[in-house]
């Protein structure tokens, strides 16, 4: 079997595993080899430059194929989705200022001053949001790129053909194949980053990446196991773990392992349709959650701007912390699709705090090398809320026209095995 053909046949995550031993191995052995870290420095700088872009298409594409004329259900599913991001990026918030992690970057480019108070970032940002939207991209301004890719993609739905419509698909779609390519070099960026952390700091590094990982874990869990079933009861006044426990056994198992909210939907239309849901309903809402209901891009951002900012000599406020939950909730939003694209986004919300974009996309990179949890966790967090919140939705608008619900939350309605 040739080497090209062996690599083939070893996953991403695998190959970044790889690399990740042969770069701490080769800075420990030969710390002053400092063309390796130029991989680490190339693979940074791509992301960089691709991201904002990528930022940009995608939520021009995604607003001007919007469907519209939705009932109530809708718009209270939509209210669950945000509600649960929300309170995932207000729990990481609060479990960052409890438990702050610092993490080892190969330059740390301490901020000068910080902003003083929530009025001065607002203020900042809502001076930033018209800037020039061609410099916006050249300057990575996350909060600019925002503003006109939404201004632009709402317009587009009223005004564009649909001809332009499907090009801006098809140009969103070019630009993810892009990222993926750029992804698929990871193990070779993950080596260099990772070799010049441990020639520079030491192994002591992945002591602090488990710290990072367990804090990341530990807030999705608790998002999963008691803020999503406590809004559940709060709804349906039941018992939610009757079905939560089903949803994470028939979506989450699955999700965990393919790392694909996307790919998952399949999973979650067929356990739906074991619910006894409305296929008018679900086949709309599960592909609208697998885009917005992103629990665990929340937490995954907001704790990995947090960390960033405690690295970089950043002091937070509770208001700015606060300021980050939201922006969290929105961020988390735009990063289905895209391949690791939780963490791509931790730069639009970097930007907020003046922490500079390269720190930023370093910070990326140290997602990456734990990312082969981290995304699976997330991963199944994500879609198995999906199926979790429509059900909740549809069984609260039983109740509403006096419907039973089902037999597993005290009813009488027979649903499939």
């Amino acid at each position: 079997m040739s080497l090209s053909n062996l690599l083939s046949r070893i996953r991403l995550p695998e190959r970044i595993a790889i690399g990740l031993v042969i770069g701490a191995i080769l800075g420990r052995i030969c710390p002053n080899a400092y063309w390796i870290g130029t991989l680490g420095s190339l693979f940074v700088g791509a992301l960089k430059s691709i991201a904002p872009v990528l930022v940009f298409f995608l939520i021009i594409a995604a607003l001007s194929k919007s469907s519209t004329g939705f009932d109530r259900r809708f718009g209270f599913v939509i209210f669950e989705y945000m509600l649960s991001t929300f309170l995932a990026a207000l729990l990481a918030v609060c479990a960052c200022f409890l438990f702050p992690i610092h993490i080892s970057l190969v330059s740390k480019e301490v901020v000068q001053s910080a902003p003083s108070g929530v009025w001065e970032v607002l203020e900042k940002q809502l001076l930033g949001m018209v800037s020039n939207p061609i410099q916006a991209l050249a300057d990575a301004n996350y909060i600019a790129v925002l503003f006109w890719a939404v201004v632009i993609g709402i317009l587009a739905k009223k005004l564009a053909s649909e001809h332009t419509k499907t090009m801006l698909s098809e140009l969103s779609s070019v630009i993810s194949q892009v990222v993926t390519w750029i992804i698929s070099l990871a193990p070779f960026g993950i080596l260099g980053l990772v070799f010049s952390s441990v020639a520079e700091s030491g192994l002591d590094i992945f002591k602090e990446y488990g710290q990072l990982l367990l804090l990341l874990v530990g807030c999705m869990l608790i998002t999963s196991l008691i803020i999503n079933p406590l809004l559940v009861f709060i709804i349906l006044r039941r018992n939610p773990y009757p079905l939560l426990f089903r949803c994470l056994r028939e979506s989450a198992v699955t999700a965990f392992f393919t790392r694909s909210s996307a790919a998952n939907i399949p999973v979650n239309m067929r356990l739906c349709e074991r619910l006894g849901l409305d296929k008018d309903f679900y086949s709309v809402s599960i592909p609208l959650g697998a885009t917005i209901n992103m629990d665990g891009a929340a937490v995954t951002i907001t704790v990995m701007t947090l960390a960033a900012a405690y690295t970089t000599g950043v002091e937070m406020t509770i208001p700015q912390a606060l300021l980050l939950s939201v922006l969290g909730t929105v961020a988390a939003c735009g990063a289905s699709g895209v391949a690791g694209g939780s963490l791509l986004l931790i730069p639009m919300a970097c930007s907020i705090f003046g922490i500079p974009s390269d720190t930023a996309m370093q910070v990326v990179g140290v997602g990456f090398v734990i990312g082969v949890v981290q995304d699976s966790v997330e991963t199944a967090l994500n879609s198995s809320g999906d199926a979790l919140f429509t059900a909740t939705a549809e069984y609260a608008h039983w109740r509403k026209i006096g419907k039973s619900l089902p037999k597993f939350l005290g009813g009488t309605t027979e649903t499939l095995a």
